[in-house]
């Protein structure tokens, strides 16, 4: 696993976070804006799944590895169903719950990875 890209990656999450707590708090329902950053959001934790999966070899917690990397992957869509259904302010609550969870599940994996170095 790439640290810059973990690295980036957490930096990402964490301002469509605060994004969508911006919204939140100017009571506004999720906008196209929230949809976009949750697909590249998504998008960039498979690709960082992807690169996990093929350095699988030297983890020494390979169950809890893979948990974490498929939790964090299945985050973005349940947060965009999720917010897309609730029109009211708390949709994009539930964005950025969502975004941090990420990225505390990103440092996380960061350092199981880093553990079995």
């Amino acid at each position: 696993m790439n640290g810059a890209y973990s690295g980036w990656l957490i930096g990402a999450a964490l301002l469509l976070a605060l994004a969508a707590v911006v919204t939140a708090v100017r009571d506004r329902p999720m906008g196209p804006v929230l949809l976009a950053g949750l697909g590249l959001l998504e998008l960039a934790v498979l690709a960082q799944a992807g690169l996990a999966l093929a350095g699988l070899g030297h983890v020494a917690e390979k169950a809890t590895f893979i948990g974490y990397l498929a939790g964090t992957a299945v985050i973005p869509p349940a947060a965009m169903w999720w917010g897309r259904a609730e029109r009211t302010r708390w949709g994009p609550g539930v964005i950025a719950v969502a975004a941090f969870t990420v990225a505390v599940m990103t440092g996380r994996l960061l350092q199981i990875w880093n553990a079995g170095a």
